[in-house]
């Protein structure tokens, strides 16, 4: 048993942090919100006053946050609080920079890190069947690889600081992007009178296999347990997805990649959001694109 603090319990924090109890682990938590933490509670989380509070003498400090802002200052607050040798590790999605960042604050005070995003959704979360991609060093890595084991089902040592969000932003636009392609097929597909059971038997058999169309389609039916049978709930918010499709463009601007899709991803999400749907799934985007005017 691992005594673990664990900061950030929203919707996919909460379930992380209830997995780790499942698998053994005396964890305590803090959140600024005391419905998520009353939720952790009864999932058998111990809740602490502060976050500080909640690292006393944890071995493991894990954050789940909204963005490196969150990041920087909790690990700031938080390195002078934690146990010595502590292992401390970043599961948010956040800004190459701000991850290097945070590493540099744990190594200054003598702790070991990792940043470790993860893909998978709140069903992964849930269902203890994330992805984690790591950055950071190997021993830390070691150290922090049994723990991610009761969140995930696939952890990935990505290498040096900060790897781990290159590996997130990099698979999140590649989603974005593969997204967008699946709901223009099945618009276009629409228009010209197939049906989406018939379109799916073909591509997803062919060269137009990709998880978005396999595990995700954006269309009611072929995949029951997509979002599109559930009027896109999410699943994966649209928000989200604009966020992480932002950070890859600053990512690609800042080392001079092109990345044209990428782009035109970003500014779709953008308009999808700005019309009021960034509460919606990302794949709801095919509503959008239904009524786009031809360019």
């Amino acid at each position: 048993m691992t005594h673990i603090a664990f900061i950030g319990l929203g919707n996919m924090g909460g379930p992380m942090a209830a997995n780790l109890v499942k698998a053994g682990h005396q964890v305590t938590g803090f959140d600024l919100s005391a419905e998520h933490l009353s939720a952790a509670e009864k999932r058998g989380v111990t809740a602490a006053s502060s976050a500080a509070a909640a690292v006393k003498d944890c071995s493991v400090i894990i954050t789940m946050l909204p963005a490196g802002q969150h990041v920087k200052a909790v690990w700031a607050d938080l390195v002078s609080h934690c146990a010595k040798g502590a292992l401390m590790i970043d599961c948010s999605t956040i800004d190459v920079d701000s991850a290097r960042a945070v590493h540099a604050l744990a190594q200054q005070a003598g702790l070991s890190s990792l940043d470790a995003p993860v893909s998978g959704g709140v069903g992964g979360a849930e269902g203890a069947t994330l992805t984690f991609m790591c950055g950071g060093q190997a021993e830390a890595f070691a150290a922090g690889k049994p723990i991610l084991e009761a969140m995930g089902k696939k952890i990935v040592h990505c290498g040096e600081a900060g790897n781990g969000q290159a590996a997130k932003i990099c698979n999140n636009m590649i989603l974005g992007i593969s997204m967008i392609a699946v709901c223009e097929g099945f618009a276009l597909a629409e228009k010209l009178g197939l049906s989406h059971q018939a379109l799916f038997d073909v591509s997803s058999t062919s060269s137009g296999q990709c998880w978005s169309l396999t595990s995700y389609c954006p269309v009611p039916g072929p995949v029951p347990a997509s979002p599109a049978n559930r009027d896109y709930q999410p699943g994966f918010a649209a928000a989200l997805m604009l966020k992480d499709l932002k950070l890859a463009q600053e990512a690609a601007s800042a080392s001079h990649a092109s990345t044209p899709l990428g782009a035109h991803a970003a500014a779709l999400y953008q308009r999808f959001t700005d019309e009021g749907f960034a509460g919606k799934d990302f794949s709801g985007i095919i509503d959008m694109l239904r009524q786009a005017p031809q360019d």
